[in-house]
């Protein structure tokens, strides 16, 4: 049957017409007819009745009587696809195809406004040993997911839960082993930003290691983190590791799904990297 022809017949004209509005969107200035149709190995000619029709509908505007953009009726359809976007859902089905592939325990978390609150939690075949569940609560410096969070935040919450923090105990939070001490806080947490990852080497359980990836959405927010957890001996997270690179293509693809861009602001608003005092 013609539904089961994975070559189905199609309407070519509408693909070339939609091909031309992938370059224009794709391309880092708006285009002109020449260089649309050298792109796409149209004619001049051609091309131009394709951007005739593509300008009566909307779907581009002309600008400098040369060259061609994006339109309203493209925005409006771009706006329209966004809001039927999940980014929990596509997170979740991240995890899933991340744990079945590594067999490796992930979750996901949202910021609850003070800790990373785990909203899907997946063992691996051997389940690990911590006590962290569906609906648990992270401290956002003692948990990998946490210091994702704590690292996006503006530089006042930010100081905020670090004071916080700091009153409430004296064990310092760890990386490697070894304690941070609050004067370099602040470089530790830029730097979780700007690399877009954090590590955990059995700082926090014995014997285990944490990676976790935020996911971004269009404004450069992160919307979830995505973490997986492993015993030591088997867990590789070092960057550049298969688990590593796994991880971060599950989260490239949430945040691709969702048109989303990694934030390129400095969260500490012009301040010294280590200014959380």
């Amino acid at each position: 049957m013609a539904e089961d022809n994975p070559k189905r017949q199609g309407i070519g004209s509408l693909e070339i017409g939609l091909h031309i509005l992938d370059y224009i969107s794709n391309a880092t200035r708006p285009p002109t007819l020449k260089e649309l149709s050298s792109a796409l190995d149209l004619s001049p000619s051609r091309a131009h009745k394709y951007l005739v029709s593509l300008l009566r509908e909307g779907y581009i505007n002309q600008v400098n009587q040369t060259q061609y953009t994006l339109g309203n009726s493209s925005l409006t359809l771009g706006i329209s696809a966004l809001r039927r976007i999940n980014p929990i859902q596509l997170s979740y089905e991240a995890v899933d195809e991340l744990n079945e592939i590594t067999d490796k325990t992930v979750s996901v978390t949202v910021w609850n406004g003070s800790g990373a609150l785990v909203i899907k939690w997946l063992d691996s075949s051997q389940p690990i040993s911590v006590n962290v569940r569906l609906g648990a609560e992270l401290s956002p410096l003692n948990s990998a997911a946490g210091r994702i969070y704590l690292a996006s935040l503006p530089e006042k919450r930010r100081r905020e839960l670090v004071n916080q923090h700091y009153r409430g105990t004296r064990t310092l939070p760890r990386h490697r082993g070894q304690g941070i001490p609050r004067e370099m806080l602040g470089a530790h947490l830029e730097k979780i930003r700007q690399q877009g990852y954090c590590t955990f080497f059995s700082d926090y359980l014995p014997e285990v290691n944490v990676l976790s990836m935020p996911v971004y959405d269009l404004n450069g927010s992160i919307v979830t983190v995505i973490t997986l957890l492993g015993m030591e001996r088997d867990t590789d997270i070092e960057e550049g590791s298969e688990l590593f690179e796994q991880v971060r293509s599950c989260a490239e693809k949430v945040t691709r799904q969702i048109c989303g861009q990694p934030s390129s602001l400095s969260v500490s608003d012009g301040s010294s990297p280590n200014s959380l005092r």
